[in-house]
């Protein structure tokens, strides 16, 4: 069967208006995620972090539009700075990757070093993390830095479930309109109250970026 030219037309308009209406739905848009990381690995896919959320569907999902473009740009800004805008998929300080084993020596050979958007690291981290999102991380580690759903999987559920350094989680911080309070989670023992200021700076210019490019206020707490 052959098509008109107008009924072509408008097939090519009501594809693009179904993908674009499922691209905001998202919060952030592919272009968005690729101007935010121009110079990523290419192991770090916008598909894997769009699938990685159906394990967490509260996130980027509360106080509104306002809210919602905040927590994106917020988890982005750590992972931006984490992995230097994702270039990184493992540790770089290789000299460390046989030290997060707790208690010391029970790791029967595995190492669980720093890997994936938020470098999760340390064996009782991976333990939780595959328990909670039903993959076997402990005995397959590695499966962070190959798998980019499972990479991006293990970000999100730190972000929606450990309180860290902190006295909340990520999520409940940035829904609270504190970035500051995401900062403490993350690494609040070695950067707030007055400690690498530069490396607390670089996350809160991250996410003025980010804030930035989702078109979204960043807020005024956002030093730690």
């Amino acid at each position: 069967m052959k098509l008109s030219t107008t009924t072509i037309i408008g097939l090519f308009v009501f594809t693009f208006a179904l993908l674009s209406i499922a691209e905001a739905k998202f919060i952030i848009s592919e272009r968005e995620f690729n101007s935010m990381f121009p110079n990523r690995n290419k192991f770090y896919t916008y598909k894997g972090l769009v699938e990685s959320l159906n394990s967490y569907p509260a996130f980027a999902n509360e106080g509104g539009i306002t809210g919602e473009k905040r927590e994106m740009a917020a988890l982005l800004a750590h992972v931006d700075h984490e992995t230097g805008g994702l270039k990184y998929i493992r540790e770089i300080n290789q000299a460390n990757w046989n030290s997060y084993c707790s208690p010391a020596g029970s790791c029967g050979g595995k190492q669980y070093y720093g890997r994936g958007p938020l470098q999760i690291s340390w064996n009782y981290n991976y333990a939780a993390a595959g328990k909670a999102l039903k993959y076997d991380l402990l005995n397959n580690p590695d499966l962070v830095a190959t798998n980019a759903k499972i990479s991006w999987s293990t970000a999100i559920w730190f972000w929606m479930t450990s309180t860290g350094a902190g006295d909340r989680t990520c999520h409940r911080s940035i829904v609270a309109g504190s970035f500051s309070g995401t900062i403490k989670t993350i690494n609040g023992a070695l950067e707030c109250k007055g400690k690498n200021t530069d490396q607390m700076n670089s996350r809160i210019n991250a996410y003025k970026k980010f804030c930035g490019i989702v078109g979204v206020n960043p807020g005024n707490d956002l030093a730690c």
